[in-house]
């Protein structure tokens, strides 16, 4: 009996080395999977309101600005329009890229702040910086339906007419920004003519 008790006592150290190995590498592994697709997933989604008119909205400001985003904000220049929540991870790895269009003033960034409590929003703003134009809070979601929001982050492209030309989902990167979307602001800024933005 103590012959099998030593046996059984030196086998379970094995065990539990396997165990602490075995579950954080499926962790690790699920987690690649995850990023993975989150990153490259179609950024192209069919969207009903691309080449229609943005909906008629008009947001509040986010706690701790004074100017909200309506309709009328976006009419008669290209802009981008960024829908950005501060409880979402992937809004938090592309921000710095908005901060630096920002910074170069190109064009003009606005925000929509989808389901946040107004105190969060403002902290995540004043941690990672503010490059938005303007910034409605969509605290119910509703703005978000009738833009047809997949889930944020999205990013759209505006036309000077107030038609949405390009809808991208998911957290733009670098290449996304250069290769797609500032391309195509270019191409609509010398295609219409513009009123100074606000």
């Amino acid at each position: 009996m103590r012959g099998a008790d030593k046996s059984m006592q030196q086998k379970r150290p094995w065990y539990r080395v396997s165990g602490l190995v075995v579950a954080p590498a499926v962790a690790f592994v699920l987690m690649a999977f995850f990023a993975w697709g989150l990153f490259n997933r179609d950024d192209a989604l069919p969207s009903a309101m691309v080449d229609k008119s943005v909906p008629e909205f008009s947001l509040p400001p986010v706690l701790g600005r004074d100017d909200g985003l309506s309709t009328q904000d976006l009419a008669g220049h290209v802009s981008l329009v960024n829908v950005f929540a501060s409880w979402c991870v992937p809004c938090r790895a592309e921000h710095p890229l908005f901060i630096e269009l920002a910074e170069i003033g190109e064009v003009p960034l606005y925000g929509i702040n989808y389901k946040d409590p107004p105190e969060q929003a403002r902290a995540w703003l004043d941690e990672l910086g503010d490059p938005y134009t303007r910034i409605g809070a969509d605290r119910d979601g509703r703005v978000g339906i009738e833009w047809g929001v997949y889930g944020v982050p999205e990013t759209y492209v505006i036309a000077a007419d107030g038609t949405i030309a390009y809808r991208h989902v998911g957290p733009i990167t670098r290449t996304i920004l250069q290769d797609t979307i500032m391309p195509m602001v270019r191409e609509l800024k010398s295609s219409t003519p513009e009123k100074v933005a606000q």
